[in-house]
């Protein structure tokens, strides 16, 4: 595969994944972006946004695995994790695997799950390995958790802590589709059956595990001009220092925006980044990862607007 063909996959994923998700692109190109960078994406909007059906149409048009977890208060690690069982008939024990073992892992509504079940998916998500009882179980180079969350109601919710939120490489923020979308949605359905599912949708399976070996492969061979590398540094670097932001953005933080950039270069068939591939990506990687001022927050400031200020701050390498 080259970077031609590799371009030509995505966009026909695109177009697959597009289906049965309208009015989404941004967010799906995000997501595409984090999969084949070996991150993770957090997905927050209001109930009625297709979170969900993203999450099961690019499972549908990628021939990996998939698992649904659907997180409530009383959900334990062991729903998550699994748990080794007493055999009586051999006397031993048996390991029950949970959930967590696939390679596409949809966290519904994660903030609803107290911390000790949120905290098992920490070592996952970073080492991409479980361990029960002293023995690690590895999951896999594909695996990939798309978590959601509902900002509106929060009786009932833990918020992840900030370490938590570090291991996601981008926070996506899902909002209503304009009205044009909404229409040519309820068109669609209009012409369905009343219970049609995804698996009518016709999204067609065009990345196996192999083909995503050989994107991420040609993404290796990225390469990022010291200049770019500079850029990143220097926009992670003014976090810290910014009089709205209370704490900043960390180097893992850099390293994960560096590694989106290639992915996103390769996507555009390029085999070098671009300021612009760092612009695109600067909020969706930083959003979750600094803590606003008191006074910004006062202010009604989001960290999408200090972030676009911020932006707007550091020169870009010419």
């Amino acid at each position: 595969m080259d970077l031609g063909e590799f371009r030509n996959l995505i966009a026909a994923v695109r177009g697959e994944i597009g289906k049965a998700v309208q009015g989404q692109d941004a967010i799906i190109d995000l997501v595409l972006i984090s999969i084949f960078s070996g991150g993770h994406c957090l997905v927050e909007g209001p109930p009625g946004t297709a979170k969900t059906l993203l999450a099961r149409s690019v499972s549908a048009a990628m021939a990996l695995d998939y698992r649904r977890i659907q997180f409530t208060p009383d959900l334990m690690p062991g729903d998550v994790l699994g748990v080794n069982l007493f055999n009586f008939q051999t006397n031993q024990f048996h390991l029950t695997k949970g959930p967590v073992f696939t390679d596409i892992l949809l966290a519904d509504e994660i903030n609803r799950a107290p911390p000790k079940t949120q905290s098992a998916l920490l070592q996952a998500m970073n080492e991409r390995m479980v361990t029960l009882d002293g023995v690690d179980y590895p999951l896999g180079p594909d695996f990939f958790v798309l978590a959601t969350q509902n900002p509106i109601e929060q009786q009932g919710t833990y918020p992840l802590p900030e370490a938590q939120l570090d291991r996601f490489l981008f926070k996506l923020v899902v909002d209503f589709p304009d009205r044009e979308t909404e229409i040519s949605i309820l068109s669609r359905h209009a012409d369905q059956a009343l219970k049609a599912d995804i698996n009518k949708a016709g999204i067609r399976p065009l990345v196996t595990s192999e083909a995503l070996a050989a994107g991420r492969a040609l993404i290796d061979a990225i390469h990022l001009d010291k200049s770019i590398l500079t850029y990143i540094v220097d926009l992670v670097r003014a976090t810290r220092s910014d009089a709205d932001i209370l704490y900043g953005a960390s180097t893992r933080a850099a390293d994960a925006l560096a590694a989106a950039v290639r992915v996103r270069a390769a996507f555009e068939g390029r085999d070098y980044g671009l300021p612009d591939d760092v612009q695109a990506l600067l909020t969706p990687a930083l959003r979750h990862r600094i803590v606003l001022s008191p006074s910004a927050e006062i202010d009604g400031r989001t960290p999408d607007d200090v972030l676009r200020s911020l932006r707007n701050r550091v020169d870009a390498p010419r």
